[in-house]
């Protein structure tokens, strides 16, 4: 297939060929490696005696329905699956089936049932992807076992991934189909095919590059997110997680074998997995449901990742081992995280901030991007509001597990949105951005993020911002404008329910645990549920719902497994700030503490060395007294006092963190979220002496007293990123 785009990085072949005349014992070594993957899950013993007791002499299988090839329904993959499961029992060495007469031909009658019908779907992925994977994964298995009439049948079932098919586009679908190609290969002993297979697999790792006049871009972002799509919506843990997958996979069996992939390759990909999968979850381990789509509407969406991938990774390169060790330990339970990090993905207007204790993320869009994935295949049918802002704050990792039947998808965690009597049509649910000044503010530790939002649903506009530093995350909102008759309300969050929720006014003497049910509370300092807090500068009136809620997968997926589960209940924590119907330029401001006990909270705040400058639809300013950094949202020309006797000042729109010491200015941080300045102009009343940066110049007025620096800002594929002076 074609491409409109580029995505080589090496000049060299994408792997090195394999000579004329060359041995065949490293195709074997694929055969025994491939194979043996997949003989190596334990065998379920009962189930495969069900699956051989149920069989009908026709190969089918009485409980699935093989009428309905529809996009919701496809219950042939189950069909596929008792396949592999069979054929796994047979072939395993030390199996309780192995070579077992009666499995053997359960697995012959459903291989035969399924050639003869050959089932087509109307997702054109089983077709293309799911079936021939499976197919393809049983043929490996099974292998001699089988008869030349069923391996001629397969073989087109399976030839249906293929380089040209209609799915083999840049983004994640052509890696994968890429890959299903090259175990063909393996399977038939075909060199041409593998290699056909492993220089496309090679030629997809490397940054999405824009071709002629084309705006499509799928693929590896230049901020290591990931781009499924023309419509740019985040994909860095759907997708792309999925292309980082297959890859490894590859670069693991052919690992020490003429089929080896470049060092570049895999560099690459491990600078990918670290740098944008790993910045998507907690500890790099739990998910985000802020960085998926649809997805999170599936049963397990949330389930913790292997140590698999950077176990394969390890075994390939030493390319950054401290850092693929590091996660694999923590994600096989062998040591406690100790991550630190807050990165700004500017391609896909998300943001990540990592401590050892919490993870935080906020998820947004703007004109450069839409602000979610078609629910497609009827899925994510509720996702209206989850990329308004959605701010994601986790301990635990399962604060959200399998909560999505019961949620209220008007009140998503940091959003700020219309209370309609019903969600729009799902046919609503993406929809292009509105506004340019979309972005974040970060040195790698620190940082922030502002949303200009302007819902493309509701007649709602506001200016949000978030403040990221060690132990708390600052949230503040302003200039929120709706004429509705319908009501807007800022979501502090929504979670499971875990113990008491306490709220405090006044002092110790006002502290109140609140029974189940749904409270308007009044004159309130702060609210405490498991182990985060939720402050507020001034006392405010907020609601609290802690009570159980009632719902069902098949109202936000219409998957055919979804309309059979039936009612769920949750008990669920939601807080939130209601502003009235039709606000005109009002605002909130909040701050989170995550990890402290509710006796703690007192202490907390008068203590406390987060100091909100101002909140206005002009500035959003917050400075931290103990860490001296001072973090700005300029959405447009302004000046702002940041700390005592320095003042701060730019004559354009744009994000600053200035990192101050003694009456000077150490560090300083900018950013263009509108991505319109090719420099960044600004005054600091304050002496700042720049060091060895290139892209900075820094003049000082004696006389006036103040600094002038002009930062020479990134652009092209890198416009929106940071860049910090020392």
């Amino acid at each position: 297939m074609l491409s409109l785009f580029c995505l080589f990085i090496v000049s060299q072949p994408a792997f090195t060929q394999s000579p004329a005349g060359e041995q065949p014992s490293d195709m074997e070594v694929l055969r025994d490696r491939f194979t043996g993957e997949l003989l190596a899950p334990e065998v379920n013993e009962e189930e495969i005696r069900d699956l051989v007791a149920s069989i009908r002499g026709d190969g089918s299988w009485p409980d699935i329905n093989y009428k309905d090839t529809s996009r919701t329904a496809f219950e042939h993959s189950r069909h596929l699956s008792n396949m592999v499961e069979l054929g796994r029992a047979y072939k395993k060495p030390g199996s309780a089936y192995h070579g077992d007469p009666e499995v053997k031909e359960a697995v012959h009658s459903s291989l035969d049932f399924w050639l003869k019908h050959d089932f087509i779907c109307e997702n054109w992925w089983w077709n293309q992807i799911g079936t021939p994977e499976r197919i393809g994964n049983l043929l490996l298995i099974m292998d001699e076992e089988l008869s030349d009439e069923q391996k001629r049948k397969a073989d087109p079932i399976v030839g249906r991934a293929n380089l040209d098919a209609w799915g083999a586009r840049p983004g994640g679908d052509l890696i994968k189909i890429a890959g299903i190609l090259g175990k063909h290969g393996i399977f038939k002993r075909d060199h041409n095919i593998l290699d056909e297979a492993l220089n496309a697999i090679a030629g997809e790792i490397g940054f999405a590059v824009k071709r002629g006049d084309t705006s499509d871009m799928r693929g590896l972002q230049t901020d290591f997110s990931f781009h499924h799509r023309h419509d740019r919506v985040t994909s860095t843990l759907t997708y792309g997680q999925g292309f980082a997958g297959y890859f490894v996979d590859w670069a693991e069996k052919v690992r020490g074998t003429s089929f080896r992939f470049p060092d570049r390759a895999i560099e690459l990909m491990v600078d990918f997995y670290l740098d944008g999968i790993c910045k998507a979850m907690a500890y790099g381990r739990y998910p985000d449901p802020g960085a998926k789509n649809r997805g999170i509407t599936r049963r397990g969406a949330l389930t913790p990742y292997s140590a698999e991938v950077p176990e394969k990774l390890l075994r390939v390169t030493s390319y950054r081992e401290n850092e693929l060790e590091t996660i694999a330990r923590i994600r096989r339970g062998e040591e406690e995280p100790g991550l630190r990090s807050s990165r700004f993905f500017w391609h896909t207007e998300y943001y990540s901030h990592q401590r050892p204790d919490y993870f935080a993320s906020v998820r947004m869009y703007s004109l450069r991007n839409h602000n979610m994935e078609v629910p497609y295949n009827g899925e994510g049918l509720k996702n209206h509001h989850l990329g308004d802002g959605y701010t994601f704050i986790t301990r635990t990792g399962d604060e959200y597990t399998h909560i999505f039947p019961v949620w209220d998808w008007q009140k998503v965690p940091g959003t700020t949105v219309l209370q309609k009597p019903s969600l729009p049509d799902p046919g609503e649910v993406q929809q292009a951005g509105l506004t340019a000044f979309v972005g974040g503010v970060t040195d790698g530790l620190y940082g922030a993020a502002a949303f200009d939002f302007e819902s493309p649903i509701d007649p709602l506009s506001a200016r949000k911002s978030w403040f990221f530093f060690d132990d708390e995350i600052v949230s503040i909102g302003a200039g929120i404008t709706s004429d509705s008759e319908h009501p807007v309300a800022t979501t502090l969050n929504q979670s499971l329910l875990k113990g008491k929720v306490v709220s405090g006014s006044g002092g110790e003497s006002g502290e109140e645990v609140h029974p189940r049910g749904t409270h308007a509370l009044r004159e309130i300092d702060w609210v405490h549920h498991d182990k985060t807090a939720y402050l507020f500068p001034e006392p405010v009136e907020l609601y609290l719902e802690n009570s159980r809620r009632s719902g069902s997968w098949y109202d936000i997926n219409n998957q055919i497994w979804a309309k059979r589960l039936g009612e769920v209940q949750k008990d669920v924590f939601t807080l939130w700030l209601d502003h009235g119907v039709a606000p005109g330029q009002v605002g909130y401001a909040y701050i989170v503490v995550p990890g402290i006990e509710a006796a703690e909270v007192e202490e907390y705040r008068e203590r406390s060395a987060v100091n909100i400058l101002t909140n206005t639809s002009r500035i959003q300013a917050v400075r931290h007294g103990e860490l001296n950094i001072s973090q700005v949202v300029f959405y447009e020309a302004g000046e702002i006092q940041i700390a005592e006797g320095v003042r701060l000042s730019v004559d354009h729109p744009g994000m600053v963190m200035v990192k101050t010491s003694g009456g000077r200015v150490k560090e300083i941080t900018v950013s263009d979220p509108g991505r319109q300045q090719d420099s960044f102009r600004l005054q600091v009343t304050a002496r700042f002496e720049d060091g060895d940066n290139k892209r900075a110049k820094v003049t000082w007025n004696e006389e006036e007293g103040y600094s002038v620096i002009e930062v020479e800002l990134p652009d092209g594929e890198y416009a929106g990123q940071s860049v910090t002076v020392k």
